[in-house]
C-alpha cells in the first residue's frame, strides 16, 4: 500500500459529484458531518461500561467518542508531522491524517446497540441459543449469512450505518470519504472468517461496499489469510485512540462510583511512570489536596504518555503497516514500564470492575429486553399480516425497510431499528409493549 492512494477525499457515493471548493477540507467536513448527525447525539443515552448516571456522572458512549477522537487527533498530528519531514515531495495529504482519524473516532462506536457491549452479546445469542434459531435454515435456503447475526459485531453496523442507502436517504449514507469508512474498519474480513473472537469488520449486505473502498485505496490482502484484507494502516490510530480512553477512563469512572478507592486507583496510574519522571508527577500531586484533581492529572499523564509510545510504535512499523505483516494492537508494543501498568489495568477492570454489580445488572436487563424486542419484531416482519403485527410495524420509522424481499433483510431491518435505539428509549419500548407501562392520557 502506498499513503498517496490511501489519503484519499473522494466521498463514498458521491464519486462523479464535484461539489464546491470549501474552507474545511474533505475530512474535517466529515468530522462536522457526524458530530450533527441524530446517530452520534444518540450516543449520550447508550451505555459505555456503568449504567447511565444519576447523581454520578460516568461516560457513556457520547463523551467517550469525543474523547477517543481528540485522542485520535494527537496520534493523527504526531504522525504526519513525521511521514512529512520523511516523504517532503508534498504530494501526499499528511497533514489532514489527524482529522481523518479524529472522524473516524468519533464513528468507530455508533454501530453499537443499547447497553454497551452486553447489547451485542443479547443480540448475538438470540441467534445463537435463543428463539431466533429457528430462523437459520431459512436464512441460508436464501443465500444469507447466518453468521452476522449470530457474530453481531458494532464495528460491522457502524459501516452500515455509514454506508447503507435506507429508504428514502441519499445513495452512499453519510457519503463519508473512503479514507475515513476505511479508518473504522477494524476486522476486514467477513463473519464466516470472524474465528473465535467473533469480530469482523461488514455484514453480507456492506462486502461490496467495502471491496469499493479496498480497491480505491489500495487496500492489500492480509499477507498470512487470504480470507482477510490487510487493515487500513490509520485503523491501528483509531485503535490505539479507543485503547487509551476506555482503559484509564475506566479506572477513573470505577473511583468515582467506589468501585475502587482512590487509593488502588492512584497506585494504578502512577505505574505507569519511573525515575523522574514520576519524582515530578508526585511532587506537582503535593501542590493540590483534592484527590479527584490528582486523578484528573494523573489521567492527563498517562494519555500523553501513551500518544507518544504508540506514536512511536506506529512510526517504527510503518513499512509493516504498508505492507499489511505488522497486525498487533500498538498498546500490545508500547515501553516495558507503560505496558505493565496498563496490563495491570486490564486486569484489575476484568476482576473488579466488568464484574461490577452495577455491571452485570445492565448486562442481565439487556439480554431480557432484547430478547423479547427482536422476538417482537422479528415476528411482525415475517408475519406483516397479522393484527397485532400491524399495529407493532407502525412503531418502525419508514426509513427501515420492513417489507425486504428476503428473510435475511427482514432481520437486518429489525436489528437496525434496534441497534439504533439508546437505553432509554429501548427500556420504555419494551415496557409499553409488554403492558408494564401506558401512556400518559
Amino acid at each position: 500500500m502506498n499513503w498517496g492512494q490511501l489519503l484519499s477525499g473522494k466521498r463514498f457515493g458521491l464519486e462523479e459529484y464535484h461539489e464546491r471548493k470549501h474552507e474545511r477540507t474533505d475530512f474535517q467536513r466529515d468530522y462536522d458531518r457526524l458530530i450533527f448527525s441524530s446517530p452520534f447525539r444518540r450516543l449520550q443515552n447508550k451505555t459505555q461500561v456503568f449504567p447511565l448516571p444519576g447523581s454520578i456522572f460516568v461516560h457513556n458512549r457520547l463523551t467517550h467518542s469525543l474523547e477517543v477522537s481528540c485522542v485520535g487527533r494527537s496520534l493523527g498530528n504526531n504522525i504526519s508531522k513525521v511521514l512529512m519531514q520523511k516523504y517532503p515531495e508534498g504530494s501526499v495529504n499528511f497533514p489532514e491524517m489527524g482529522s481523518i482519524v479524529s472522524a473516524a473516532c468519533l464513528a468507530h462506536d455508533m454501530g453499537n446497540p443499547p447497553f454497551g457491549h452486553s447489547g451485542e452479546r443479547a443480540i448475538s445469542a438470540y441467534f445463537v441459543e435463543g428463539n431466533g434459531v429457528k430462523l437459520e435454515a431459512r436464512v441460508r435456503e436464501e443465500g444469507g449469512r447466518w453468521e452476522d447475526f449470530q457474530h453481531f459485531e458494532g464495528n460491522a453496523n457502524a459501516i452500515r450505518l455509514l454506508t447503507h442507502q435506507f429508504v428514502g436517504r441519499r445513495r452512499g449514507g453519510f457519503a463519508m470519504t473512503y479514507s475515513t469508512l476505511a479508518s473504522i474498519v477494524k476486522y476486514p474480513y467477513a463473519s464466516m472468517f470472524a474465528g473465535k473472537k467473533g469480530k469482523f469488520g461488514f455484514f453480507q449486505s456492506e462486502e461490496d461496499s467495502y471491496r469499493r473502498i479496498v480497491e480505491e485505496l489500495g487496500i492489500c490482502e492480509d499477507p498470512y489469510d487470504a480470507n482477510r484484507f490487510a487493515r487500513y494502516p490509520l485503523v491501528f490510530l483509531v485503535e490505539a485512540a479507543d485503547d487509551i480512553c476506555y482503559q484509564i477512563m475506566d479506572i477513573e469512572d470505577a473511583c468515582k462510583l467506589h468501585i475502587l478507592t482512590v487509593d488502588e486507583a492512584i497506585e494504578l496510574l502512577l505505574n505507569f511512570f519511573e525515575g523522574e519522571r514520576l519524582a515530578h508527577i508526585l511532587k506537582v500531586m503535593e501542590m493540590v489536596s483534592d484527590r479527584n484533581e490528582q486523578i484528573g492529572y494523573l489521567r492527563s499523564c498517562i494519555v500523553g504518555l501513551l500518544v507518544d509510545e504508540c506514536s512511536r510504535v506506529f512510526l517504527e512499523n510503518e513499512q509493516g503497516l504498508l505492507d499489511g505483516s505488522y497486525t498487533t494492537p500498538l498498546i500490545k508494543n508500547i515501553g516495558d514500564t507503560a505496558r505493565r501498568a496498563y496490563e495491570a489495568c486490564s486486569e484489575m477492570a476484568a476482576q473488579k470492575i466488568y464484574r461490577a454489580k452495577e455491571v452485570l445488572d445492565i448486562e442481565l436487563a439487556g439480554y431480557h429486553i432484547f430478547s423479547h424486542l427482536i422476538d417482537s419484531f422479528v415476528e411482525a416482519v415475517m408475519n406483516p399480516n397479522h393484527a397485532y403485527s400491524k399495529l407493532l410495524l407502525q412503531r418502525i420509522p419508514e426509513q427501515y425497510d420492513t417489507a425486504a424481499p428476503t428473510t435475511y433483510g427482514k432481520i437486518q431491518c429489525v436489528l437496525d431499528y434496534i441497534s439504533g435505539m439508546t437505553d432509554v428509549y429501548a427500556l420504555d419500548l419494551y415496557r409499553k409493549i409488554t403492558g408494564m407501562s401506558l401512556p400518559a392520557v
